[in-house]
């Protein structure tokens, strides 16, 4: 029997107006009709749905502080999923003056108009079983057929979206976030983006930099380098993520961690041998869950999805590389096993669900259009694989880009923005935060100091109660303030005292309201992942791959199906290549111009 009763959407009535209505377990639904096309306010409509957890603070008390609106990443990621399942955690972190709004942007999941290339879930499915990394060979995984594919999605793209594509970008949401902070009858956005949710918040403030009361953007990602097309400067700390796990490993010692040795160097060294011996001979594997095999392409990409949550994923990833190294491929098979494609049952609401391409038409609608030729993705590609290990991976985001850069991300905003950044962010390197911070004025970096992408990814109060002062009372981390975790990659207790337990170790010392902050953390990553994963979306890609990820590590009997979490790739898409570029591409005039008027205006030296 399917369960579907998270993803049945209510039936709410678009309207002009914010007209609220009991939905999901305790939450309250929406949907606010704008203009489809800015340009045109009095023609077609989008409609934009949104869901909140409402503050306990009446409205007309003067501690209530109205609402803050939530984007999870992405690009195209539902910030209603997101407010469903991880909503009350987000308020206790917060505080309880505060609405939290959660909305799916325009072209995603519940919000009209949908894009949508293929006619069938089944045929997406079909579509998306393809190669998850390019290899130098001339097979299926190639580059030239990467390429190939994206002729394919280009051609869809134009037959099946190009009516609406063009509207569907992060400069209009940004727009609609403002229609929806008007619709609240105030003036000034507040907001806390994740990942992708950087840019969407930079635009914002880039675009209406007297419209932010507060602005936190989590895990940041360098906004003229995605505006740009480029997406080849992410992973500029994901070796560094990496190193985290052999230092954490080799510290832990042989009885904690499973693929211990004495230093390191020794375990990556170890890791290096078993690319080889894989790469020569993969293993074959059946399991309960699914059947194939274990080669280089499913242990490279086990590894590089482990990056992104650390503390729940690095144990079970320790003991699957322990065991392949023995020649069983049963425990790394199983973390990134592809449930068979199902059809639906009991009339599932195919508004929950949201199609993967409109990652591929948000962020290739908003970069610039790439040379269509082969050689320039061969030429791309090259220069990628020279910066980074992880470009086999990466590269299918976006195979070819013109050197146009668009911005500068200028602005003097009518409050500072706070920027949060991990130190070992496999994805959003800490670089792109201090590049982003200096482009507006007053603005102020907080370092959290641990491996993972976005803060969520490490057990930290302190990085907590910062934002929840942030918000309250609009006060900011001092500069270069420097945020610890409480607990170790690979905690002794964890593992030994609580066997079904928790893997964020909490000392005995923590305190009941930092233990509740401690639990929120953990709530958030266990619903949103749980929230995805009931999408029941189809295999393949990174994307999907890490919500299968999820589950596996949940059926293991030594972790907390609460709080195990790999976090989504918020920043990261599927293939987005130059046919399809070329195809989909409006330009951003209004974020461009307003970044102009900004430096026009001297708000900041163009010399920063």
């Amino acid at each position: 029997m399917c369960d579907i009763s998270f993803r049945k959407s209510p039936q709410v009535e678009p309207s002009l107006v914010l007209t609220w209505h009991d939905c999901y377990k305790s939450h309250q639904c929406a949907r606010l009709i704008v203009p489809l096309n800015y340009s045109d306010p009095q023609g077609a409509t989008a409609v934009i749905a949104l869901a909140r957890v409402v503050s306990s603070i009446p409205v007309e008390s003067p501690e209530y502080r109205g609402p803050v609106l939530l984007n999870p990443g992405g690009p195209g990621d539902s910030g209603v999923d997101f407010v469903v399942g991880s909503g009350e955690a987000i308020s206790t972190i917060l505080g309880p003056q505060f609405d939290v709004i959660g909305f799916d942007p325009r072209g995603v999941a519940r919000s009209t108009p949908r894009v949508s290339f293929f006619d069938t879930p089944a045929d997406r499915a079909l579509w998306e079983a393809g190669p998850t990394i390019i290899t130098n060979g001339s097979g299926v995984d190639s580059l030239a057929s990467e390429w190939a594919r994206a002729q394919l999605i280009g051609q869809f793209a134009l037959e099946r979206g190009a009516n609406i594509s063009a509207h569907i970008n992060t400069e209009n949401t940004a727009r609609d976030m403002l229609q929806i902070v008007q619709a609240h009858k105030r003036e000034k956005l507040q907001y806390w983006g994740f990942s992708y949710g950087s840019v969407l918040g930079a635009t914002f403030a880039a675009m209406f930099p007297d419209k932010v009361e507060r602005l936190v953007i989590d895990g940041v990602v360098d906004a003229e380098n995605y505006y740009s097309a480029l997406w080849d400067n992410g992973l500029l700390d994901t070796d560094k993520t990496l190193q985290t796990f052999f230092d954490g490993c080799s510290l832990a010692g042989p009885n904690i961690c499973p693929f211990y040795a004495p230093t390191p160097k020794q375990i990556s060294q170890n890791l290096t041998a078993l690319y080889t011996t894989i790469k020569a001979r993969p293993v074959p594997v059946r399991t309960d869950t699914g059947y194939g095999l274990v080669d280089y392409a499913r242990l490279r990409l086990t590894i590089f999805v482990s990056l992104y949550s650390p503390y729940h994923s690095f144990l079970p990833l320790a003991k699957g590389l322990a065991d392949l190294a023995s020649g069983d491929g049963r425990a790394l098979f199983d973390l990134l096993t592809t449930p068979r494609f199902k059809c639906s049952c009991d009339e599932p609401d195919p508004l929950a669900d949201v199609a993967s391409e409109v990652m591929l038409v948000i962020m290739c609608g908003d970069g610039r259009v790439v040379p269509r030729d082969f050689e320039s993705t061969e030429k791309f590609y090259k220069r990628f694989s020279n910066t980074s290990q992880w470009a086999d991976l990466w590269a299918k985001t976006r195979i070819s880009c013109s050197k146009a850069q668009l911005g500068p991300f200028l602005a003097n905003t009518s409050f500072p923005l706070l920027l949060v950044g991990n130190t070992a962010d496999p994805v959003t390197p800490l670089w792109a935060a201090k590049k982003m911070s200096r482009g507006f004025l007053g603005s102020v970096m907080l370092t959290q100091d641990s491996p993972g992408h976005c803060s969520f990814s490490g057990p930290s109060v302190c990085t907590m109660k910062y934002i929840r002062d942030y918000f309250a009372d609009g006060k900011l981390p001092p500069v270069g303030e420097i945020c610890p975790v409480i607990s170790p990659l690979f905690p002794k207790q964890a593992v030994q005292d609580k066997p079904d337990g928790q893997i964020f170790f909490t000392p005995e010392f923590v305190s009941s309201e930092d233990r509740e902050i401690l639990d929120a953390i953990e709530e958030i990553h266990s619903s949103r992942l749980f929230a995805m994963a009931r999408t029941q979306r189809p295999s393949g890609g990174i994307f999907n791959q890490s919500v299968h990820l999820y589950r596996i590590l949940t059926s293991h009997s030594y972790l907390s199906s609460s709080i195990v979490n790999i976090t989504i790739f918020m920043s990261a898409g599927s293939a987005c290549f130059s046919l399809f570029l070329n195809h989909i591409n409006p330009k951003a005039h209004g974020t461009i111009m307003a970044f102009q008027q900004a430096r026009r205006a001297h708000l900041i030296s163009p010399s920063r």
